[in-house]
């Protein structure tokens, strides 16, 4: 079952949608979907209705609501692609990981014991920063721009976090991935997982990006690892 619901943010001042997937029993943990630049459109709606297939109860904040509430664009359609890096260029990630912070409340107030977060391409970022900045149990960023640019907040991982590097990321240069495995590798909550040939965005649900032989591979790493950390 899925429905859109309205919930506050940290600070109470304001509300934005979160789409809810619920199981079909008790769930046995909570996952936040962290969105691409393309707003909760219906690839991560299809993310969160899988998890809820799988046991977990998923959500997915708005997190462009400040800019432009409910979008949802197509990667594939070139002006479409072009507005959502615009979006990208005026959003806040810092104030958008407090607005992940508020979903998480949220799912731990569904009675979810232990909430997760996954997060992809901007959303891969933001899973970073939710890893260091927030008390989310176990974290996966896939295809995480500028991660090595925040290296400094390492330190306060203090939960499992594991990201899924495509090597040929045209967002992500070899440079940055050399810093992250530098900066990662010897971390002990930290799991870094290459993907040889693969660029942005090849785990997404629908469209041209997709690599389905390394989505399967990523998600089915993803799936053990919230297995192992949330039950």
């Amino acid at each position: 079952m899925s429905e859109t619901v309205m919930i506050e943010t940290l600070d109470g001042n304001e509300e934005f949608k979160l789409y809810v997937a619920r199981p079909a029993d008790e769930p046995k943990a909570a996952i936040v979907v962290i969105q691409e630049i393309f707003g909760v459109n219906a690839g991560i709606r299809r993310k969160c209705d899988k998890w809820a297939e799988a046991g977990y109860l998923a959500v997915s904040p708005d997190l462009f609501f400040r800019l432009e509430p409910g979008v949802e664009l197509d990667p594939d359609v070139e002006p479409e692609f072009q507005r959502a890096l615009e979006l990208m260029g005026k959003f806040d990630p810092d104030q958008g990981v407090k607005d992940i912070e508020a979903a998480i409340k949220y799912a731990r107030s569904q009675g979810a014991e232990k909430v997760g977060a996954v997060g992809y391409c901007l959303g891969g970022k933001l899973a970073y920063m939710v890893a260091t900045r927030t008390d989310s149990d176990a974290t996966v960023g896939y295809y995480g721009v500028q991660i090595d640019q925040m290296l400094g907040e390492k330190h306060a991982i203090a939960n499992p976090l594991m990201l899924h590097v495509p090597t040929e990321d045209h967002f992500v240069d070899k440079e940055a991935q050399k810093a992250m495995h530098e900066g990662l590798d010897d971390h002990p909550k930290v799991t870094l997982h290459d993907y040889e040939g693969l660029d942005h965005g090849f785990a997404t649900e629908f469209g041209d990006r997709r690599d389905e032989e390394g989505a399967q591979l990523a998600d089915s790493r993803t799936e053990a690892f919230f297995k192992e950390h949330l039950g």
